[in-house]
């Protein structure tokens, strides 16, 4: 999310002098999900903006007061959400299928899925119940895998998730997924049952804000590349 969109935000909020609840809602959704520096420009930005319109409106003062208070109350909560320690699983065994259903049920406002191939039910069942929840997901594959006996990308599309397919003569064949946008997954991890039971694999999870919006541009990029 780019300066001029934060800023956008906070100008709209500030319109009537009181942070509402779906506004609160808003920013402490925008908070949980902006690293660092953005979560301090918005801090910073709020305090100019009052300054500013209490120069211009000194009779607004205590509403501009009350407002700005909300606000970083707001985002000192989203702040607040406890870092992930990153971590590393490898298979044979079930150690990354774990961790991915984790995640998936730990999700509360969406999950960007960019895999070649679904094939273990146990991940295909996470994903569902996170739909199902209400949590917003996305799911890329590779064209040729849809095909295959027991892939459940299909499935998956058929249950109201939406999905995208690579459409070239070329594999689609990332391995990677984001969750509230701020924890990654990445990995060789196919998610299959053959994966977990006897391939040399890995899975690393992590919430460092670049790589996060790094991946997070690559899925954007394909999203749209394979929309239509």
């Amino acid at each position: 999310m780019d300066f001029d969109t934060l800023d956008r935000v906070l100008l709209d909020s500030v319109d009537d002098r009181r942070l509402d609840t779906g506004e609160k809602h808003e920013l402490r959704a925008i908070g949980a999900e902006l690293d660092r520096e953005r979560v301090r420009y918005l801090r910073n930005r709020a305090f100019s903006i009052t300054r500013e319109l209490m120069g211009r409106q000194p009779d607004d003062a205590p509403e501009l007061l009350r407002w700005l208070e909300q606000v970083v109350r707001t985002l000192d909560v989203a702040a607040a959400t406890p870092a992930l320690e990153s971590s590393a699983c490898f298979t044979p065994g079930d150690s990354c299928l774990r961790k991915l259903r984790e995640l998936c049920g730990n999700a509360r406002q969406r999950i960007d899925i960019c895999v070649y191939t679904i094939s273990d039910d146990r991940l295909r069942d996470a994903i569902l119940e996170a739909h199902r929840r209400g949590v917003q997901v996305r799911v890329i594959s590779d064209n040729d895998k849809f095909h295959d006996t027991g892939n459940d990308v299909g499935w998956l599309r058929e249950q109201g998730v939406p999905v995208r397919l690579d459409d070239t003569a070329h594999h689609m064949h990332h391995k990677f997924a984001m969750f509230d946008g701020r924890v990654l997954a990445n990995g060789s991890f196919n998610w299959t049952r053959s994966a977990s039971a006897y391939n040399q694999e890995n899975l690393t999870v992590t919430d460092d804000a670049h790589l996060v919006r790094c991946f997070s541009g690559q899925f954007e990029a394909l999203w749209s590349r394979y929309g239509g």
